[in-house]
């Protein structure tokens, strides 16, 4: 956490996929992540999330990503994000069970900030969680 940031920033993670989600909450409970979790199931819904009207918790500025998603996949979300100047900065990491080079080249041309591949076994995805917490702590965000 950095000093000038004293309350963790929320993470918007979108995931229709019931056990990935319970994974993603157990690798931040085991690394001791205190950042809040908001689950949007499809990019249709964590784009009603990212745009409603500000509330009491703060709009996330990291997103978890899946790709293969009913209603509005990863790509197309990340194609909406990237054209909206609200949402534009979003720091999105990819975690994917897509091995495909065109996916990930897509989505590192639409500057996402990671591509971690599913399924990792437990213990390598709970590391991945504190790579990524350990990035998303060090670096400064405006407000």
């Amino acid at each position: 956490m950095s000093l000038s940031n004293p309350l963790p920033m929320s993470i918007l993670l979108v995931e229709d996929d019931e056990v990935d989600i319970m994974n993603v909450k157990r690798a931040f409970k085991k690394n001791n992540i205190s950042n809040q979790i908001i689950v949007a199931h499809n990019g249709i819904e964590a784009l009603e999330i990212l745009r409603a009207p500000a509330s009491s918790v703060p709009k996330p500025k990291i997103a978890l990503l899946d790709l293969n998603m009913p209603k509005m996949g990863g790509i197309e979300f990340l194609k909406e994000i990237r054209q909206d100047p609200n949402l534009h900065a979003l720091s999105v990491f990819v975690m994917t069970t897509s091995n495909e080079d065109a996916d990930k080249i897509e989505a590192f041309n639409l500057n996402v900030a990671g591509y971690i591949l599913k399924p990792l076994s437990m213990d390598r995805f709970i590391a991945a969680v504190s790579a990524l917490n350990n990035y998303w702590t060090l670096c400064e965000y405006p407000e």
